[in-house]
């Protein structure tokens, strides 16, 4: 069987976990490929609102198997706090839940470096979630990292203690005021390895390898968005890992030949956490709107979202990458009440009309040249059926499908699991 992939098209906050639960029903394994606890995936159904982020989006389901891939960072001490929120909900995450030996897990010290790389940029911060994400894959690729799999060995209490102290040195180096106390935070750490340690550890790339064999299902799920990939992204405003469809096959061990579908998940307009350009970002009443009605405050850091438009140049960029194969676009309700909606369909870049993602996008280089589409005022939330969304709406919809040339097979129309619109039968 091959693996069906969903990922993220813009900056990150797209919606991935709703859709994820969503389409759990479907599938026999739900994988989580990369990322860290930089992400916020939120699901809400039966009236509450979930947070996950490390644990894979199928955990409310009680015949999914969640995997926790190998191009995953895993924190212990917040994957334990994640953990004891599914104990309070009752949630049996122990029979469900599988980790990938070839994970590598966060230090505290990492955090600590972390918060002291971006103290000692000053203005020129990245925006960093201080989650200690970049810290550990630059332990990873430079081969110093700390695998799951260490847990199971007799000396892997050496091996942390190493690491830990390289990490004070280099702290030291940047020479900005951190106080930490990490006798304390090793406390918190070495509990939750205990907790970490009770799970079931597995070599996942042969766990996934067979299941495909035995004819399962396989969803594998991304996290942060398309735009924010270490190579693709709006470098170096981007996280620390592969978001795009590529890293599934890294953080999970597939082969490429083996993905089918591609799923690609987008707001109807444009949202960004943190630092870094963003052409169709508005400063106005408009972008205000759409903070407040779309709530955009990061489900991780709390940090308020900026707001823009949809911006086609991007979208079509994210789809090209990652070779999406369906759309479902996420907050449509959003928009409601808009006399006037706009999308950016090319740039002026360097003074010249281009239609291509260029190299650089900041403010001086590239100014949004937009389409404007008629709003609508009616309210989304209660529909259920694609033959009730508005004549606008439609249109606005009809004219992306065109342009993009992928068929947007889910709209939602609210956060709750059940507000969402299939326009069609979803392939999968």
């Amino acid at each position: 069987m091959a693996v069906d992939l969903l990922l993220g098209l813009q900056w990150g906050d797209e919606g991935k976990g709703k859709i994820v639960d969503v389409l759990t029903s479907n599938y026999n394994i739900i994988a989580r490929f990369q990322g860290g606890p930089n992400a916020g995936h939120t699901l809400v159904f039966n009236g509450k609102k979930h947070v996950l982020h490390t644990i894979p989006s199928g955990i409310f389901h009680d015949d999914a198997t969640n995997l926790v891939g190998n191009g995953v960072v895993i924190d212990p001490v917040i994957f334990k706090k994640e953990l004891d929120k599914l104990e309070e909900q009752g949630v049996d995450y122990r029979k469900s839940l599988l980790i990938s030996r070839k994970a590598h897990i966060i230090l505290p010290t990492h955090r600590l470096l972390d918060a002291a790389s971006e103290a000692a940029k000053g203005k020129a911060k990245i925006g960093s979630t201080l989650k200690g994400i970049g810290p550990t894959y630059m332990d990873k690729t430079g081969r110093n990292g700390i695998r799951v799999g260490d847990l199971e060995l007799s000396d892997w209490k050496t091996r942390y203690r190493n690491l830990a102290d390289k990490h004070e040195s280099m702290i030291s180096y940047y020479n900005v005021d951190i106080e930490y106390d990490l006798a304390d935070l090793e406390t918190e750490f070495f509990e939750a390895i205990k907790v970490l340690k009770s799970l079931k550890f597995i070599d996942s790339e042969e766990y996934i390898y067979q299941a495909q064999k035995s004819g399962q299902t396989i969803l594998a799920e991304g996290a942060q968005g398309s735009l924010l990939d270490i190579d693709f992204g709006t470098y170096p405003f981007v996280t620390s890992s592969n978001t795009t469809a590529a890293g599934a096959c890294t953080g999970l061990g597939v082969s490429p030949n083996k993905i089918g579908e591609v799923f690609g998940i987008f707001k109807a307009y444009t949202t960004r956490v943190g630092s870094g350009p963003f052409p169709t970002e508005l400063f106005d009443k408009d972008g205000e709107t759409m903070g407040r009605v779309g709530n955009e405050f990061g489900a991780t850091t709390g940090r308020s979202r900026r707001c823009g438009w949809l911006d086609l140049v991007a979208l079509k960029y994210a789809c090209q990458v990652n070779g999406v194969t369906q759309l479902m676009m996420m907050k449509g309700d959003v928009l409601s009440g808009f006399k006037t909606l706009k999308v950016c369909t090319a740039y002026k870049y360097k003074g010249e009309e281009i239609y291509h993602l260029p190299y650089n996008i900041e403010p001086e280089n590239v100014e949004p040249i937009y389409t404007e589409f008629n709003g609508w005022a009616e309210d989304l939330t209660a529909m259920s059926d694609a033959a009730q969304l508005p004549k606008a709406l439609n249109e606005y919809i009809d004219f992306l499908e065109k342009e993009l040339e992928i068929p947007i097979t889910i709209v939602s129309v609210g956060p709750d699991r059940k507000q969402t619109i299939f326009r069609g039968e979803l392939v999968s």
